[in-house]
């Protein structure tokens, strides 16, 4: 017997939306990334709005997001994806535009397109996946790295005396008035999946309402940058990120 005759596709748990690509994903095992690809996918799917998704990929390690989701896609330079969104957004109107970027992207080199991209209210959704450091080049401290987390460049574990405190970029974007949907979710659990999810749904529908700029993060693990097991970096995660940076809606206007 045949492993397709004993595997039957009805009893599947795992089913891969059409908007994936068969091209293998590069992310090293455990990673968040592929997961919250796989959601983004079936949610622009189950809203049919694939013909009229423009992504914004950015620089770090999900830099080949184009290669995983049959969507239109534009590469930014780094830290720059709102400012070309906001671009792609005033030129196409009629099209549902959103960024997907990691934590040294978004909010080092990019805070500043960030904030007044926020500000703007540009209608817009963000996807911020927040794993603490710098996961592509070599697990440097970035921003949001949390105090006393052990990086690359902070042996010693973040001193904010030194290096000042983490980032809350979730937290400012909040506050501002052309934000119209702030949430932190994660995707370590099937419980944080459906959650997570939900948002995705969401904010993807602020934009075709064009209600302004909504802002998912994603509190993540890097476990190859944190040199830990996937599920070492999930109890982690659990239990020092989600103090720093507690998980639910900021803001839901």
């Amino acid at each position: 017997m045949t492993l397709e005759e004993i595997i039957k596709p009805e009893n599947k748990v795992y089913g891969k939306t059409s908007l994936l690509t068969d091209t293998p994903m590069h992310y090293c095992p455990g990673c968040s990334h592929g997961v919250i690809h796989k959601l983004i996918a079936e949610v622009i799917e189950e809203l049919g709005i694939q013909d009229i998704t423009i992504g914004i990929a950015p620089v770090g390690c999900a830099v080949f997001a184009y290669n995983y989701i049959d969507i239109d896609w534009q590469e930014a330079a780094h830290g720059r994806a709102p400012a070309l969104a906001t671009a792609v957004n005033r030129l196409l109107p009629d099209r549902c535009v959103f960024t997907y970027q990691g934590d040294g992207d978004l909010a080092a080199i990019g805070t500043a397109e960030t904030i007044h991209a926020c500000n703007r209210g540009e209608n817009m959704t963000i996807f911020f996946v927040n794993n603490g450091i710098y996961g592509m080049t070599g697990g440097q401290m970035a921003p949001t790295t949390i105090e006393g987390m052990v990086t690359s460049t902070s042996p010693s574990g973040r001193d904010v005396h030194m290096a000042g405190f983490p980032l809350k970029i979730s937290n400012m974007v909040a506050m501002l008035d052309g934000t119209c949907y702030v949430t932190r979710q994660a995707v370590h659990t099937p419980a944080s999946v459906v959650r997570a999810k939900k948002a995705i749904r969401k904010a993807f529908e602020n934009t075709l309402a064009k209600k302004g700029t909504s802002l998912v993060e994603f509190v993540s693990t890097c476990n190859s940058g944190w040199k830990m097991s996937p599920h070492q970096a999930n109890k982690w995660m659990s239990d020092n990120m989600f103090r720093e940076y507690p998980l639910g809606d900021l803001k839901d206007r």
